[in-house]
């Protein structure tokens, strides 16, 4: 029987196979979905920003911030088995979902948390297999720790597997 587990946002988990891992909403925010699929590791990350550099707060949250999640989801991964130089990455998400009418960048969270996951994942060696990023819609994503496939669910634009 499959076990699902919920990543909510700013959470992480690793799980082996055969849990389904799910998390519901992204919007600005990206899924990172890692996978060793010699062990059949996956990992989830629901992340909120770019970078734990703009966190000043002492109850600080690693799962929050593309720079931290996915330093921690792989050394929890690493710790029930996979290995690191193995694992790969499937990102959806990063979605500007409120139309601004400014050029600044710091409006843009869904594209800046796309392009520090896409950095962080480059610094680690992660190679990026496939991607569902940015646009103006949310997704919920189900990443299936058997098989490797993320399951994109959007309103108004379908299911799409990855």
């Amino acid at each position: 029987m499959i076990e699902t587990v919920r990543v909510g946002m700013a959470e992480y988990k690793a799980a082996r196979s055969p849990v389904v891992l799910i998390s519901l909403g992204l919007g600005s925010c990206v899924g990172v979905a890692l996978y060793d699929s010699a062990k059949k590791i996956g990992g989830l990350a629901h992340i909120m920003l770019p970078d734990s550099n703009l966190s000043g707060r002492r109850d600080f949250n690693p799962g929050k911030f593309a720079d931290t999640a996915i330093d921690m989801l792989i050394g929890d991964m690493d710790k029930i088995g996979a290995d690191p130089k193995r694992i790969t990455a499937k990102i959806a998400g990063g979605a500007q979902m409120f139309q601004i009418k400014s050029d600044n960048s710091i409006m843009q969270i869904g594209k800046r948390n796309v392009e520090a996951v896409r950095s962080k994942l480059a610094t680690l060696n992660v190679k990026i297999i496939s991607e569902d990023v940015e646009g103006n819609y949310g997704r919920t994503i189900e990443f299936n720790c058997e098989t490797g496939e993320l399951k994109i669910k959007t309103v108004g634009h379908g299911l799409k597997i990855i």
